[in-house]
């Protein structure tokens, strides 16, 4: 059996073609992290991912908010008074820096040098480590927290502000879901567009009450692990959804399309390596750059202080 140095040295050099310049990812390679990222979340197949090769992206949005239509006659063009103008916005997204930290001991190394795949081993630890983190600073995240995660930048239950009202501490129940699809402006009411997002025991609260009816439907949500589908828009539990806000088995929910939800991952991905010989173990440290945006606001409802007590 190699000896501690010795698998540290040799997984030095065979981290060493993971990474480019000062541990800058490969294009390809950044672009792959992203996708592992990605497909270990909850939450993120199902946003707007979106690649940024600086610190700063535009999001430029077109809608016709007013009606458009007007009487018509032939070979005649519009008075000015009835042309319409299209409504543009623009949404900033700015990627804020992040760290990740995992460390393979000697045994962890052993395993998979000898195979030849400890490159396969780093990424795909590191990615279900971002992963977990970028989920919850996606859906969480709030400049005022004392959580530092959570500081760096707002997510999307702070952007929304104009469509919100407060579940006065009542369960996950069907007066929640009609509650909010009335709070989305009609313009934005595309049911298969949409979707409940909310936290887990929320959705095991809703899941549970269903099961008690004395339906087809009950039975299946006790034996299936099936999408639910409260007022026909499917319900999502997401892992890292707060349930301590505004206090304890208190939580949230939030009614969108999932696309209007954009994040940006800027492609400069950077991995690199150091040994704490002491431990026996290979620290190696990810850097990335995240951004959340909504990419119109007015087009999302949230309710808060949603009971969850056990």
């Amino acid at each position: 059996m190699l000896s501690n140095r010795s698998l540290l040295e040799k997984a030095d050099l065979a981290l060493a073609d993971l990474t480019g310049d000062g541990g800058l990812l490969q294009p390809a390679q950044a672009a792959r992290f992203i996708r592992l990222v990605i497909k270990r979340s909850v939450l993120l197949p199902r946003v707007q991912i979106v690649p940024m090769n600086s610190p700063k992206r535009l999001l430029e949005t077109l809608r016709f908010a007013g009606r458009v239509l007007r009487p018509g006659n032939p070979a005649t063009a519009l008075p000015v008074g009835d042309r319409v103008k299209p409504d543009l916005t623009k949404r900033e997204l700015d990627a804020k820096e992040y760290k990740a930290e995992a460390r393979l001991n000697d045994h962890v190394l052993e395993d998979n040098i000898e195979r030849g795949g400890l490159k396969n081993t780093v990424m795909q630890a590191l990615a279900e480590a971002v992963s977990r983190d970028v989920e919850f600073a996606v859906w969480n995240g709030d400049t005022l927290s004392a959580d530092t995660l959570l500081a760096v930048q707002d997510g999307v239950l702070k952007l929304i502000t104009t469509n919100t009202f407060d579940h006065l501490a009542n369960p996950t129940n069907n007066d929640l879901w009609i509650k909010m699809l009335k709070k989305l402006p009609s313009e934005f009411l595309i049911r298969s567009r949409l979707g409940f997002f909310t936290s887990v025991k929320s959705e095991l609260d809703w899941r549970a009450s269903v099961s008690e009816r004395q339906t087809q439907m009950g039975d299946a949500n006790l034996s299936a692990d099936t999408l639910i589908r409260p007022q026909g828009i499917p319900l999502l539990g997401i892992p890292e959804a707060r349930e301590d806000v505004p206090g304890a088995d208190k939580t949230t929910a939030v009614l969108t399309d999932p696309k209007n939800i954009a994040v940006g991952f800027q492609r400069d991905i950077r991995i690199e390596t150091d040994r704490d010989i002491s431990a026996g173990e290979l620290i190696v440290v990810v850097t990335l750059r995240m951004a959340v945006q909504l990419v119109h606001e007015p087009a999302a409802v949230k309710a808060t202080n949603i009971d969850v007590t056990p």
